[in-house]
């Protein structure tokens, strides 16, 4: 295969999967849809939080098993099952506009679909590209999803006010049906035999998918840098987490912004830009350095949370926001990928990604908790905070994995 049909290919490659993570992306939007269970069917805040935590939750399962599906079948079988059930998940959820049956069809199936799809998407597109880049396409592919609220809340606002919230999800289930199945054709795995120019290690000392044995989830999961990596998404995904669930509440509330859905649009851009520059610098620094950088930053930024009580500051506070969580998206795979190997990254970065699940959990339900008890969120800021600070701790004491502790798993 030629350089240019080769680098053709690999970026077609990117952009399909950059566009279905734009539709995976709904997940983000879940706070304007909260906000309109609250106001128009007086649900409270904890029940509006609940369907987007068991998606989480669920989102987080499936990873595991989805990354298997992905290593073993290949992403485009994948990305259509998907499709299937988050559309379905999403039409269906028109149909019963109760707690429970919400928890069933958005968070258990919706959230299935979206596990499926995401999985799906960062492995090919890295297949196609050396290791001194694997950053940068990590962050490339997974600011498709931080992007998504952008044009999701808005449109999501609008159906809501035109049709109502039943009409919405079954609008939202028959787009994501249609555009995952014609987007899904245009990704896929490098043929067999394709080889890519692998330096040995860059500059900042990333080391290079040649020099990682390729290890099995089992081996991986006895290793201690797994579980830090493990906490460390757990304990920093669930501030970014808990202010998607309740931003557009929140921006109600605290600084008396009617629009909220423009906070959700704000924090998805700059969540979309975080993963860009966390993706590009974490090849340039190392993986660990910018996890404590932005970990750091956003731990002071929910400290001063409380304090955004204006339309103007609640802005940056949710840009803000949106750059620091971004930037988990792509470090936590690209490190899954320089610790353990390429070859078994669907599934390794499954299990790495239950934490997200636990965040789902953690964050929202928290956050809502409180707000319910107190009338508003400043101690969540403040919890959430000290989790961040302890997640950088954490990101400090990450180290690459001695090969001789990490036996091939017969690749």
């Amino acid at each position: 295969m030629s350089d240019n049909i080769r680098n053709r290919s690999g970026w077609t490659v990117v952009a399909a999967a950059f566009s279905l993570n734009l539709v995976f992306g709904v997940l983000y939007a879940w706070s304007v849809i909260g906000k309109a269970l609250v106001k128009d069917l007086e649900w409270s805040r904890t029940d509006a939080a609940l369907p987007f935590t068991v998606s989480s939750v669920a989102f987080a399962i499936t990873m595991i098993f989805a990354g298997r599906l992905q290593d073993k079948a290949g992403p485009r079988i994948t990305i259509i099952l998907g499709g299937i059930m988050l559309g379905l998940g999403l039409a269906l959820s028109g149909l019963a506009l109760t707690p429970m049956m919400l928890l069933v069809t958005f968070g258990i199936i919706g959230g299935m679909g979206i596990g499926l799809g995401y999985s799906a998407t960062t492995p090919p597109a890295l297949k196609w590209f050396p290791p001194t880049k694997k950053g940068l396409i990590a962050g490339l592919v997974v600011s498709g999803v931080g992007l998504a609220p952008v044009y999701i809340s808005p449109l999501t606002a609008w159906l809501l006010k035109i049709g109502g919230i039943s009409k919405t999800f079954f609008v939202l289930g028959v787009g994501t049906l249609v555009i995952v199945l014609c987007l899904s054709l245009l990704l896929k795995n490098p043929p067999p035999g394709f080889a890519l120019k692998t330096p040995q290690a860059t500059a900042s000392g990333a080391p290079a998918i040649s020099a990682r044995r390729d290890v099995d989830w089992s081996e991986m999961i006895g290793s201690p840098q797994f579980w830090l990596l493990w906490l460390t998404m757990a304990l920093t995904a669930s501030a970014g987490l808990m202010v998607i669930a309740h931003l557009a509440t929140i921006a109600d509330k605290q600084a008396a912004m009617k629009w909220g859905f423009m906070a959700v649009a704000m924090l998805a851009l700059f969540n979309s830009s975080g993963r860009l520059v966390a993706g590009f610098f974490s090849d340039k620094l190392g993986r660990s350095r910018t996890m404590v950088l932005f970990f750091v930053l956003q731990a002071v930024n929910m400290f001063l949370f409380r304090y955004y009580t204006t339309p103007s500051l609640l802005l940056f506070g949710a840009a803000f926001t949106g750059v620091c969580y971004g930037t988990i998206f792509p470090l936590f795979p690209a490190t899954t990928a320089d610790f353990y190997g390429m070859k078994n990254l669907g599934v390794n970065y499954g299990f790495v990604f239950t934490a997200f699940g636990v965040a789902g959990t953690v964050g929202p339900i928290m956050a809502g908790k409180i707000a319910d008890k107190t009338g508003s969120y400043n101690t969540a800021y403040i919890v959430c905070g000290i989790m961040l600070l302890v997640g950088a701790g954490l990101a400090l004491m990450l180290r690459t994995p001695k090969l001789k502790d990490l036996p091939s798993s017969g690749s």
